[in-house]
């Protein structure tokens, strides 16, 4: 039994099964994603290898993704369920929900006690998807076999069997794939004789095209098999490659996407390869953005990303939440003061720039939201020294924690003043800033999301601006 055979067996088996059914361009893409997962063999050069009983249990667990292209996902999924009570003694004493079923082909004992097979990878508790139920017959009498996740620690244990209510659901719609007696009977025969008379492949392999250009384009990639990718956006106007790239800088190799309707360029770092660690790629793909920057005099902005792919994943477009509201009502008059008014410009100044990423220039200026009324440190380090703790509290612990470890035994005014306002805004060799340097933006982020709410404490109390859209006088308490 090869696969390009049971992909249109399966198919055929299927056609009954709703009002639509896969067609056998579905299939293909069921077996392709199968493939991806290593659940069937891999490459054009394999496709006359005959299944293991294992592999075609793979494939119709692929059955029950509603989307061929997640088959091989589902199947990893519900592939390892376990039997209730911890082992399906009637079942040939299988151990996961992939046993049970390859047992179920092999063995026509248990395929002939076999009513039902139900399979669903709907949600069956909070974050946790798949479950099964496998109804038989045993002395003349229905049996029903949950079979749960692995975390359902208590539902693994000897004697529990009779406990569980097999049509407990978490979710309040779910999708079930019932396999009944004679699905197994008919594949089985049909596998039957496919191992006894075996046939050479069937069709031209051009299932295989799509597996043979990925293969050839991580190649070109240096993509290897224990590559791990950082994926980082990229905002810029710097000159960019047309199509995707490897390209060397210093002794490093990464991987450029150019911008196309869903995704924004991109770069992307292999950790493994070039021996990095998230921080010194973050900083290696900074010191390339500036260098790029000085080269082409446009700019260039590493945007956020994450990590953990085997192959370089492309960045979609940054869609922000926003508040939008059917009544929009907005009275507020441009601000008599010029002391507010240049508070409020530095204030948005300084939020777009955290927003952007550009953090070293969002410290400065809610530093100079402050200024507008203390224009010396010596007058905004004692301001900060009593307001900072009215607004210690409402601060996430996280980044409080890791500012407070930053500041060490220097009191925070001091090392705000000193070790972020000073040193963005100049270039001292006592209080160096370099903002190509991960941990530096780090540490940066962390001063930003204190300053902010000082800047606003400052506006609000001090300059008595109120935060409501109908312009309401700040309250004196």
């Amino acid at each position: 039994m090869l696969a390009k055979q049971l992909s249109v067996i399966l198919t055929e088996l299927c056609r009954g099964s709703d009002v639509t059914s896969d067609t056998f361009s579905d299939m293909d893409q069921r077996f392709e994603s199968l493939r991806g997962y290593n659940r069937l063999p891999r490459g054009r050069e394999n496709r006359g290898q005959a299944l293991t009983n294992e592999q075609i249990v793979a494939a119709i667990l692929g059955l029950v993704a509603v989307l061929p292209n997640w088959a091989g996902h589902v199947c990893s999924i519900i592939g390892t369920l376990k039997p209730v009570g911890g082992k399906a003694n009637a079942l040939g004493g299988a151990a996961t929900l992939t046993e049970a079923l390859t047992n179920v082909i092999a063995d026509q004992a248990v395929r002939e006690a076999i009513v039902v097979v139900r399979l669903s990878v709907a949600e069956t508790a909070t974050n946790s998807n798949g479950h099964a139920v496998i109804t038989y017959q045993q002395n003349g009498v229905r049996c029903y076999l949950p079979f749960v996740r692995s975390e359902a620690v208590s539902l693994l244990q000897p004697g529990v069997e009779g406990e569980v209510d097999v049509e407990l659901r978490n979710s309040p719609v779910n999708r079930e794939l019932v396999f009944t007696h004679h699905f197994f009977d008919q594949l089985a025969r049909k596998i039957e004789v496919g191992r006894a008379y075996p046939s050479p492949p069937i069709g031209d392999g051009s299932e295989y095209d799509k597996e043979d250009a990925e293969r050839e384009r991580r190649a070109k990639l240096g993509v290897t098999p224990s590559s791990r990718f950082l994926n980082i956006g990229v905002d810029n106007q710097v000159t960019w490659p047309h199509e995707e790239t490897l390209v060397e800088f210093d002794r490093y190799k990464f991987v450029l996407m150019p911008k196309t309707k869903e995704n924004v360029q991109s770069i992307h770092v292999d950790l493994h390869e070039n021996r990095l660690n998230i921080e010194e790629a973050r900083t290696l793909i900074n010191r390339f953005l500036s260098l790029l920057t000085w080269c082409d005099d446009q700019y260039a902005i590493a945007q956020d990303g994450w990590s953990g792919n085997p192959v370089p994943v492309a960045v979609s477009r940054r869609n922000l939440a926003f508040a939008t509201t059917y009544s929009w009502v907005f009275r507020r008059d441009i601000p008599e003061s010029d002391e507010v008014r240049r508070a409020l410009a530095l204030y948005r100044e300084a939020r777009n720039a955290e927003q952007n990423f550009m953090i070293s220039y969002a410290v400065l200026s809610y530093f100079k939201v402050l200024e507008v009324r203390y224009p010396e440190g010596k007058v905004i380090r004692p301001w900060i020294a009593r307001t900072f703790p009215l607004i210690q509290s409402a601060q996430d612990n996280r980044n409080m924690a890791a500012l407070l470890e930053a500041c060490g035994s220097e009191k925070i005014e001091d090392y705000l003043w000193t070790a972020c306002r000073v040193a963005v805004a100049h270039v001292r060799e006592k209080h160096p800033s370099d903002p190509d340097s991960a941990q530096e933006l780090y540490r940066l982020h962390n001063a930003a999301g204190i300053m902010r709410p000082l800047a606003r404490h400052f506006i609000g109390e001090e300059l008595r601006v109120s935060g409501s859209p109908f312009g309401e006088v700040a309250s004196d308490e």
